[in-house]
């Protein structure tokens, strides 16, 4: 009761996950730390409330709603933070700022508060067995509607990151970072190169996150804490916020990951943040412009980024590329076939990936083929990482290639054709419409997404046209 969809009751989890595992990583800390202190008053400490005593002690019913309601919550969300509070503590007020506590029955509360907290994260075992359970509960969101575009498949985060293959001491960012799926891959490659005392400082350092919306924060931060991460450098707000004019060389990274969200719109005041050029009415733009400003020299990115984006020649996306290939190597381009993200969205998606060295002179694009028969991915048939495998081989001895229709199926442009073109980038792409079939609900849902993004189309050209009628 109270839980009304798949996105709300990860939700629901995702708090009670974040502060049990802060409670383990807080045993951790009274042990190693001396003078350690709770910013967590002792009562809304989990152990002294949500802990199972066994002994029939433990609240529930009314009892337990009453002070999950009316002292949990309105305790952590006014917990005091100063400019003196060390950033780890910080967090748990920043986690709870916005979270909400849906279920509305005491002892089913307390049911599954028991449950949670028979996890083990003492256990070196257990602790690594529901990194893979937490994996799969944050993989439920991409059926959970708009809640999607929150989560990349781990497929295609782990492909990236091989690509890039970071090494401790670098800094990997992702200023999109949803639950924090590409900084996960990176620490995943990261931890076999962390075997010192040196090394595992540096890779508790290595990873700089920045969410916008407040489910996919709670859940990203629980995400670093499950990996290790005591003090996650992932902050609540919008990237976009800060003008990249005024950034300095420490705002900078090695390495860049994203899969920022598309299909969306910004106020004026944040696209002021870019040059005029470069003032895109489509997020997604403004994050890839984003990229090229916070990329250090010598640093590589792969960003991934609609159709819509490859073949948009309009004043910004223009100026963007333009940019992105006289200031950047923009070396390969891979393609993806449609249903990479569904039952999210059906939108046709690729990879930029591009390194801040030199201009680039000649571009690679390859195209990973749908599934046998043309058909599309979907949730009964989700992409997995082998689907990659013949574009990891082909990656290090390059050469053009074509399909068995005699389409190129990889292929080198050169950027004198691109810039030819307008910025065109729309190449190497898939000869025939991908057919695309889904069960009734799945179908239901990508026409109410569709319906979505349509109706938001119409309030901002409404307000347009409201706006040219006053005379602005």
């Amino acid at each position: 009761a109270g839980i009304n969809g798949d996105a709300q009751r990860i939700e629901q989890m995702g708090w009670m996950l974040f502060l049990k595992v802060w409670d383990a990583r807080e045993e951790e800390w009274e042990l190693y730390e001396d003078g350690f202190t709770s910013i967590i008053p002792a009562a809304l400490r989990w152990r002294n409330w949500a802990a199972d005593r066994k002994d029939g002690s433990s609240p529930t019913g009314d009892a337990l709603l009453r002070f999950v309601n009316e002292e949990l919550f309105p305790g952590l969300k006014a917990l005091p933070v100063g400019a003196d509070t060390p950033a780890r503590q910080a967090i748990v007020r920043s986690v709870f700022e916005d979270s909400n506590q849906y279920m509305k029955d005491g002892v089913l509360l307390r049911q599954v508060l028991n449950v949670i907290d028979a996890i083990d994260f003492d256990d070196w075992e257990e602790s690594h067995a529901f990194g893979d359970i937490y994996e799969a509960i944050l993989k439920d969101l991409q059926s959970a509607g708009n809640a999607g575009e929150f989560y990349t498949p781990r497929a295609v985060t782990d492909f990236m990151v091989g690509r890039l293959a970071p090494k401790l001491g670098e800094r990997v960012a992702d200023f999109a970072a949803g639950t924090c799926g590409f900084l996960t891959s990176a620490l995943k490659a990261l931890e076999p190169q962390a075997q010192t005392v040196e090394g595992k400082e540096q890779y508790r350092r290595s990873v700089y996150g920045v969410e916008k919306k407040p489910m996919p924060y709670l859940l990203g931060i629980t995400n670093l804490l499950l990996h290790g991460i005591d003090s996650p450098e992932l902050y609540h707000g919008n990237a976009l916020e800060r003008d990249v004019r005024d950034l300095r060389e420490a705002d900078r990274f090695d390495v860049i990951l994203m899969n920022p969200p598309y299909g969306g719109a910004e106020q004026e005041a944040v696209k002021a943040n870019f040059p005029a050029d470069m003032r895109s009415s489509e997020t997604a733009d403004l994050f890839m412009a984003l990229a090229t400003y916070r990329l250090k020299r010598g640093g590589r990115a792969a960003v991934i980024i609609p159709d819509g984006f490859l073949f948009g020649t309009d004043g910004p996306k223009a100026a963007i590329k333009k940019r992105l290939l006289e200031s950047f190597d923009l070396h390969t381009v891979v393609r993806m076939p449609a249903g990479v993200f569904s039952p999210y969205t059906s939108i046709t998606t690729n990879i930029l990936f591009f390194e801040h060295t030199k201009p680039t002179q000649d571009i690679w694009f390859y195209r990973v083929p749908p599934l046998s028969g043309n058909r599309a991915y979907s949730k009964t048939r989700p992409f997995t990482l082998d689907r990659f495998d013949a574009c990891v081989q082909w990656w290090d001895d390059r050469s053009e290639l074509v399909d068995d229709d005699g389409i190129p199926m990889a292929i080198k442009i050169s950027v004198q054709n691109i810039q030819a073109a307008g910025y065109n980038l729309d190449c190497c792409g898939y000869a025939t419409k991908t057919d695309i079939i889904l069960n009734p609900q799945e179908a239901f849902m990508d026409l109410q997404r569709s319906f979505n993004v349509m109706r938001e189309k119409m309030s901002l050209l409404e307000k347009l046209l409201e706006d040219r009628h006053a005379g602005h």
